[in-house]
């Protein structure tokens, strides 16, 4: 994206009252994730949300008072609950959609169907498509949403936050013994992610290697054989299915696994990693201390 951190926030921590004011009369222009121009003739007032990790994005850009609806899913913050839910993944309810009046969507790039986002493109409201590509990325695109929605100084506080944090984190994990893992995403049909997707920036800011980085779909479907094969040091899996044990219990039926062998089965939080939103930061930090553990055993 163009808008970079360092100049945003140095812009917003110095701008004075009588500039604000003034920018606020002038047309909104941003390049988001698809990069695409996003022009508004003022400052957002009613978004909808088409992702539960947008929805965060929002909230912690400083868009509580604008949010109008979002997407099934949105559970946090809390209050995303008791918005008014304008579809899911299978369809959207294109009629509440209208009658919620949004002068802005903010879309999931890659998770909304293309029939969905042509179904809002002809409804004319101005499209904001995200993805954070890298973990770096979400501090940026929370400034440019809190461009969008006039909330500036908001934005630039939360993302200042996210930053320190993640530059806390890399420092710590830099130089760490590399170790090998599986990522699962689900045990049946069994999916990973490769080395394009987000989740792949926090196993490299660990010092993990992900085994199937090397493939060319971003959430492909791998077989059992293949973990056997490439036998990694743990598995790491997520607690969005099952809480108390993300489908990870499975692999206990192959006694020769590295990974079992060694205990080296590990659950983290699929609600913060496997969301592109602010709470990835701290998802990143419970797989990093998680992998420090296997480091500590070995």
């Amino acid at each position: 994206m163009k808008i970079t951190l360092a100049r945003l926030l140095f812009s917003l921590l110095f701008i004075t009252t009588h500039h604000a004011f003034a920018a606020a009369s002038q047309p909104i222009t941003v390049q988001d994730d698809a990069g695409l121009t996003v022009t508004l003739p003022k400052p957002a007032q009613r978004v909808i949300s088409l992702s539960p990790a947008e929805t965060e994005m929002l909230y912690a850009a400083g868009g509580a008072d604008h949010i109008v609806g979002v997407i099934r899913f949105s559970d946090y913050p809390e209050a995303a609950t008791h918005l008014p839910v304008i579809g899911d993944y299978q369809g959207l309810d294109i009629e509440r959609i209208v009658s919620l009046k949004p002068d802005l969507i903010v879309v999931w790039y890659e998770g909304n169907t293309k029939s969905h986002v042509e179904q809002l493109r002809q409804l004319g409201i101005p499209l904001f498509f995200g993805q954070p590509q890298h973990l770096a990325d979400i501090s940026t695109s929370i400034l440019t949403l809190g461009k969008l929605m006039g909330t500036e100084k908001q934005a630039a506080v939360a993302a200042f936050q996210l930053q320190e944090q993640l530059g806390s984190l890399k420092q710590q994990y830099a130089h760490r013994t590399p170790v090998r893992l599986f990522y699962q995403v689900w045990d049946q049909p069994l999916y990973t992610l490769n080395g394009q997707h987000i989740v792949n920036d926090a196993i490299q800011l660990c010092g993990g290697v992900n085994i199937f980085a090397d493939l060319k779909t971003i959430s492909p479907i791998v077989d059992v054989e293949s973990i056997l094969r490439l036998d990694p040091d743990a598995i790491v899996a997520t607690s969005e299915k099952n809480p108390s044990n993300g489908g990870i219990q499975m692999w206990k039926r192959y006694p020769t696994l590295r990974a079992v062998k060694n205990q080296h089965l590990l659950l983290v939080d699929g609600n913060l990693i496997n969301r592109a939103g602010p709470r990835m930061i701290a998802g990143a930090a419970e797989l990093c201390d998680k992998l420090d553990q296997v480091r500590q055993k070995n």
